[in-house]
């Protein structure tokens, strides 16, 4: 299911994110084969065993990503889900002037989380922004130390999550366009479909126009078919790039194995300095970070 991207519908959609936990179970199957010596058994096994390897060790290596023409001035970027806006402010404000971001793409933003952060200083590092916050889990936003374009939401009609867009005007680098993404999740029939059509909604980078950069809480692991294919549209996977695509980002603080669904994809044409995950008091999402070198005006 997972090499040739067969899952479909629910609860599928849901459960292929949990790929890299089926590795040690594929082991034992081919433990349990070879010693009751069922050969056609452990070479079913195996086979599987060696296609989910493919699917799932190289995420945990990296390969770097530093094309040629990314000699341009560093961009620092954060995502941080405020789980309905709950997080602490004072670490989520914390994290933004330890790490020196210059873009943070916030989701689940309530106008009491805003104001929260407000009170803690954000908009004194971040002064500019696109976006709203909006009650429950369905406003987002981008804040930046640049000044920035509002070039309005990418979320397809009736979709319940914002996912603005804005240009930002990065100094020395070409122009640069930001998406705060947050499709619905995928947990129930109705729900496939939207997280379907937010994934599809997600614009292409593609030269010679503005690099893209899409940040935030994809609902999707690099095991889903469709986030996969947002990736092939001129995009790099910053934890994938840099070895830490196993590194989980939710759910925090539950009883549940964690898997990667908040990441920082970047224009192919930048340049992946670093990746790192954070931890966010009050949030049942890790942050997540990156540092890209961006090609030159």
């Amino acid at each position: 299911m997972r090499t040739f991207g067969l899952e479909r519908g629910f609860p599928l959609q849901a459960v292929v994110a949990w790929t890299p936990f089926v590795v040690p179970a594929a082991v034992l199957a081919c433990i349990l084969a070879a010693v009751l010596r069922r050969w056609g058994a452990l070479a079913l096994a195996a086979a599987a065993t060696v296609l989910l390897l493919i699917a799932v060790l190289p995420r945990a290596f990296g390969g770097g990503h530093g094309p040629p023409g990314a000699d341009g001035p560093e961009l620092r970027v954060l995502s941080a889900n405020l789980k309905l806006g709950l997080a602490d402010p004072e670490a989520v404000v914390g994290l933004v002037a330890d790490h020196e971001i210059d873009v943070l793409s916030v989701q689940e933003l309530t106008p009491t989380a805003l104001a929260g952060l407000e009170d803690a200083g954000l908009r004194d590092l971040l002064p500019h922004s696109a976006g709203d916050p909006r009650e429950s889990s369905q406003g987002g936003a981008i804040l930046s130390r640049f000044p920035l374009r509002d070039l309005g939401g990418v979320e397809p009609e009736g979709h319940p999550f914002a996912m603005p867009r804005a240009a930002v005007r990065v100094p020395g680098a070409r122009p640069v366009e930001v998406v705060a993404v947050h499709p619905v999740p995928p947990t129930g029939s109705q729900a496939v479909e939207d997280w379907e059509a937010g994934l599809e909604a997600l614009p292409a980078s593609a030269a010679p126009g503005p690099l893209t950069l899409l940040i935030g809480d994809f609902n999707a692991t690099l095991d889903h078919r469709e986030f996969r294919e947002v990736v092939d549209r001129g995009y790099v996977d910053a934890a994938d790039a840099t070895g830490g695509g196993l590194r989980p980002t939710w759910p925090e603080r539950l009883i549940r194995p964690g898997v990667t669904i908040d990441h920082v994809l970047a224009d192919e044409r930048a340049a992946i300095a670093a990746y790192d995950v954070h931890e966010l008091p009050g949030s049942d999402h890790r942050a997540v970070s990156a540092v890209l070198r961006l090609p030159g005006a």
